[in-house]
């Protein structure tokens, strides 16, 4: 089951970094989150509330849907000013990388899971991989643009919370209802500002193809880290899904063409050894 999780979670990370790139190449950032988000959560929506319905929750149940709704809107919100104040290949690895570090801590920590040496050896790789492609360096003359990485942080801290409640959430729900409940938060999240940006349908209508596909690819990448959630210890795959940072910076770089290419590149091997390590002697 551990080898069918790390493949899922593998193209998790590949399918996000892939509509990230997206999102920061849009013009209309907020716009094109929002767009791809809709198809999905009309569609889901009917057999969603047709299983919440008849789920027989407790009220703890239905505050852990309104925890995760609130999380997602806040993400949403904080994801569309993230991208329009910084570099892919920079601020991609600190939002992903938040949830690098503190989530298997908690789950060990308390959800009663485990990690070996190995396992605690291959997040070191990964965080200090991450360290150095947000661009942080010691010294005198050292300096980062404050705000992007600021707003890169918060992102992280909404993904490792939502991560987190989702966790808990699937003891009572399918991983296509919690899809939609992810869904619906981040969309209520950014709708408000959406709807008054002029000319909205000219913009859709210019660039449907590239939301097409990020509609596909969106939420496809959180189903499948939800269903390898739901076979394997959240503390042996969350760190994982990090590959997506090696996949965000290459396309950062190389699509994007962003500066500090060599280093971050390294920094992306760093990660890529981590991930291994954590995904072959973490249990």
């Amino acid at each position: 089951m551990i080898i069918a999780a790390v493949l899922l979670v593998i193209c998790s990370g590949l399918t996000h970094a892939v509509w990230n790139l997206f999102a920061k190449k849009s013009e209309e950032k907020g716009l094109f989150l929002w767009a791809i988000l809709v198809p999905s959560v009309l569609l889901l929506l009917p057999s969603s509330v047709w299983e919440i319905a008849g789920a027989s929750l407790s009220l703890e149940g239905y505050m852990l849907i309104a925890l995760s709704l609130g999380l997602q809107a806040a993400y949403g919100l904080l994801l569309t000013e993230t991208y329009k104040h910084g570099d892919l290949s920079q601020v991609y690895p600190i939002m992903r990388g938040t949830s690098t570090l503190l989530i298997p801590a908690i789950g060990v920590f308390f959800l009663g899971e485990s990690l070996s040496g190995w396992g605690w050896l291959g997040l070191f790789c990964i965080i200090a991989g991450i360290f150095i492609m947000s661009g942080w360096t010691f010294g005198a003359g050292a300096a980062v643009e404050l705000k992007p990485v600021l707003l890169a942080f918060s992102v992280g801290l909404c993904t490792t919370s939502y991560v987190l409640v989702d966790k808990l959430n699937l003891q009572h729900l399918s991983p296509l209802t919690l899809l939609e409940v992810a869904n619906v938060g981040f969309v209520l999240g950014i709708t408000k500002p959406v709807l008054k940006m002029d000319r909205l349908k000219e913009k859709l209508a210019a660039n449907w193809k590239w939301i097409a596909i990020g509609a596909v690819l969106n939420p496809g990448s959180y189903l499948l880290f939800l269903y390898a959630m739901s076979i394997s210890p959240v503390s042996h795959i969350s760190q994982i899904r990090e590959i997506g940072v090696v996949f965000g910076t290459l396309l950062g770089i190389f699509v994007l063409k962003e500066a500090q290419g060599l280093k971050r590149v390294i920094s992306s091997a760093i990660v890529a050894l981590g991930v291994m390590i954590v995904a072959g002697f973490g249990a």
